[in-house]
């Protein structure tokens, strides 16, 4: 039977400061045996965390490079050769913020690799809830192994709406020469923060551990029909921001209280989703003397972490412990040779995403260009893609998709332009042109910064030394700023604006960027200093990629945001002038094109007054107050719109702006209201058709198309009356005879195609 957990280190030894100091920096730390040694076996658990689908090795720079799927596989075959007791598990995001190798094919190459690699167990990371949880259960899990698909997929917190009734599997139990391992998983009760809200609408994200202590118990309890397990391994989609062993050991509240509390009947804690280094040996609660292994080994597959328990193979009680994290590379030098199995799989993955990169996912209307000339060739200078990404970002982070605080402000940087977007034919995009603007997988992070915070970040620009004096950010839409460049290395901001209002060095913006500069990346220090952060999980690409398909036609962003010399004057305003504020914009979630939403804005402080409704600079309608309120119907085109309610300065009032809103513009339906023609006419003869299309006013300037047999015969522009005068030859009809005609409205911007109505035409 299982040792209780008051007796589960009772052999163990207190290490010291000093060796705690090394386990952080990696080096394998043993817990000293009792004297009286048992006859005992070592288990090898060999672990990984945020893979994120890095499949191919990127080694272009020393702080980022990552080995690839082949050389990670490599590195376990030549450890699993030196200790056949081996265990490989995963802490989590395996998939999602991928690279375009595995991003572009649903991730499956990925999780072939891992297949292949001999994945035996792994928790789920709020990752795996990207595609929603019917993704997850009915696609991902079972790849991994039809038969045993729970066991990839550990969520032991994660629970139906409303109940503590588990929805995954909440352990896994994998016999080791004799001794039973069981693995708990869990993941950080954030994820719904993080994912798309639909996708995980059925689920709760419960505490992890009071779920720990609850699954913990079961494996412990001496009843087999529970699973019982000898020895217990907690992988935890959770970790630390910081990676001080001793930190860990005593901080009150965070992480390091939490990996303390975990029960002493689990003997290793795997971690994830911070992306961080560290291998410690941490005080256990309730159980004086003991320490227990805490381990995370960075992401992307850049280092293993290992875990060696020696277990007593009488009592089935572990007696020592060893914990390290294994780089993979040296710098860029990779230090394993490639598994060639894998190897196989991530090059038919980089063969199959270039087809894939074919498949057009939007259109543009003029070239979107990086800075210089010829493009790309100066960071320095305000480009439209720069502009653009930086609008995509926003978007991304404050659409009613998006389930955290919505961002104000988006901000990229030029050097992760890599590639311009080309209009061409009919401007058409694919999704691989769109992959080549951002290669590097970047997440969108939000935070908080102050406005001399911004003031700082912007004047960073100017770089005192290297080889580009200027690093030009990319602005969002709502957002400028008035600067002197005072050298070619220096330049000064004199004022910051958004929704037209002054930024003060005190006020505070939400910011979203991507996960390279979030850090300070490019030496823009002060992103890293935001406060009130959060990585929403999207990658830069798929953010691009659902923005190019939310929008009919993407049109180069503007330059201009960024604006040299003084700031104008703003208005003076009169001290007598009464504040008002526009407390809140309603508009209806969505609407289509035919239709118009009423537009209400809840005004304070005025009775009258003007109050104009605006999609950011585009006028929808103006409208009185009365009583506090103002009401209008507002008809945008087709898109999604953040609708903002103005309240216009007056003799007596101050003027304000409301929150924005999102208001969701699709097409329309169309339809066929009537088709009039001759029931019979000569082949020789020209047929006439009327066709009344619906509804007129959109309609308008499309075109009915006519077709015999799938081939068009015909086609007519519809006039202002809704209707289209279709000129059909009859000898393109064929033979003599009852002909069947099918008529159709095509779609148009604003609506969508209508549905086929037959005409009988006889020929003679």
């Amino acid at each position: 039977m299982k040792p209780s957990s008051s007796t589960r280190w009772g052999r163990a030894v207190v290490a010291s400061a000093a060796a705690l100091t090394l386990a952080a920096a990696g080096t394998a730390l043993a817990v000293p045996a009792h004297a009286d040694d048992p006859e005992t076996t070592e288990i090898q658990i060999l672990g990984i965390n945020d893979f994120h689908g890095r499949l191919v090795a990127d080694l272009t720079y020393p702080d980022t490079a990552f080995p690839g799927a082949a050389r990670l596989a490599g590195a376990l075959d030549e450890l699993r050769a030196d200790q056949p007791n081996t265990i490989f598990a995963s802490a989590g995001d395996n998939i999602g913020a991928s690279t375009f190798e595995s991003f572009s094919l649903q991730d499956n190459p990925t999780i072939d690799a891992l297949v292949a690699m001999g994945l035996d167990v792994s928790a789920v990371g709020n990752h795996e809830f990207d595609q929603g949880l019917a993704d997850l259960v009915t696609r991902v899990l079972p790849r991994y192994s039809a038969s045993e698909a729970g066991k990839y997929g550990l969520g032991a917190n994660v629970y139906y709406k409303g109940t503590k009734i588990p929805r995954l599997q909440e352990f896994h139990v994998q016999e080791v020469d004799g001794i039973r391992v069981g693995f708990i998983g869990t993941v950080t009760a954030d994820t719904p923060n993080m994912v798309t809200p639909t996708g995980v609408s059925g689920l709760d994200f419960g505490d992890e551990l009071e779920a720990v202590e609850r699954v913990a118990g079961k494996l412990t309890d001496g009843d087999e029909t529970n699973g019982e397990a000898d020895v217990i391994v907690l992988l935890a989609h959770s970790g630390s921001e910081s990676t001080d062993c001793t930190q860990l050991a005593t901080e009150a509240t965070g992480f390091g209280a939490f990996a303390r509390s975990v029960p002493a009947s689990v003997d290793a804690i795997f971690t994830g989703h911070t992306h961080k280094d560290y291998s410690c040996l941490l005080p256990v609660d309730g159980a004086p003397g003991s320490e227990r292994p805490v381990v995370q080994g960075a992401d992307y597959g850049k280092k293993l972490s290992q875990v060696v328990l020696t277990v007593d193979t009488t009592e089935k009680d572990v007696v020592n412990a060893t914990v390290a994290t294994i780089p993979l590379l040296d710098g860029t030098t990779q230090l394993f040779t490639p598994n060639a199995t894998v190897e196989g799989i991530v090059d038919a993955a980089v063969t199959e995403s270039d087809v894939v990169g074919q498949v057009e996912v939007g259109t543009i209307s003029g070239d979107i260009l990086r800075g210089g000339n010829p493009p790309g060739d100066d960071r320095g200078v305000e480009s439209t893609l720069g502009n653009l990404i930086a609008d995509v970002q926003l978007w991304a982070t404050s659409n009613e998709d998006f389930a955290g605080e919505p961002a104000q402000v988006g901000i990229m940087n030029s050097g992760g332009l890599r590639a311009d977007i080309l209009y061409s034919g009919d401007g058409a995009v694919t999704y691989k042109e769109v992959a080549a603007v951002q290669p590097f997988a970047n997440t969108l992070v939000t935070m908080d910064l102050t406005g001399a915070q911004l003031k700082e970040i912007l004047e960073l620009q100017w770089k005192e030394t290297g080889s580009r004096p200027k690093l030009h950010l990319g602005i969002s839409e709502g957002f400028e700023y008035y600067y002197t460049e005072t050298s070619e290395r220096s330049g000064v901001i004199h004022q910051m604006r958004y929704q037209g209002e002054v930024v003060a060095d005190d006020d505070v913006l939400r910011v979203v960027t991507n996960s390279f500069l979030a850090t300070g990346g490019d030496g823009f220090a002060p992103f890293a200093d935001g406060v009130n952060r959060a990585d929403t999980g999207q990658v830069d690409l798929a953010a691009t990629v659902a923005y190019f398909e939310a929008h009919d036609v993407v049109d180069p962003a503007p330059l201009g945001r960024a604006k040299s010399g003084q700031p104008p004057a703003l208005p003076e305003q009169p001290v007598e002038k009464v504040a008002t504020s526009v407390t809140a914009v309603i508009v209806p979630k969505k609407i289509d094109a035919a239709n118009k939403a009423t537009a209400v804005a809840l005004v304070s402080g005025a009775k009258t007054g003007t109050v104009e409704f605006r999609s950011g600079s585009t006028l929808l309608a103006t409208a009185k107050v009365t009583g506090g309120e103002a009401r209008a119907k507002v008809s945008p085109k087709v898109g999604t719109h953040r609708v903002t309610a103005h309240f216009l300065e007056n003799e007596t009032h101050l003027g304000s702006v409301s929150t924005p809103k999102t208001l969701k513009v699709v097409k329309a339906a169309s339809s066929i209201k009537s088709v009039k023609a001759k029931k019979s006419i000569k082949r020789a003869k020209t047929l006439s058709i009327k066709v009344k299309v619906a509804p007129k006013s959109l309609a308008a300037k499309g075109t009915v198309v006519v077709r015999h047999r799938g081939k068009v015969v015909g086609t007519a522009k519809v006039n202002k009356k809704g209707v289209a005068k279709v000129k059909v030859k009859a000898k393109k009809l064929g033979k003599k005879g009852t002909k069947t005609l099918k008529v159709r409205f095509n779609k148009t911007s604003e609506l969508k195609k209508s549905k086929t109505v037959k005409l009988k035409v006889r020929v003679r």
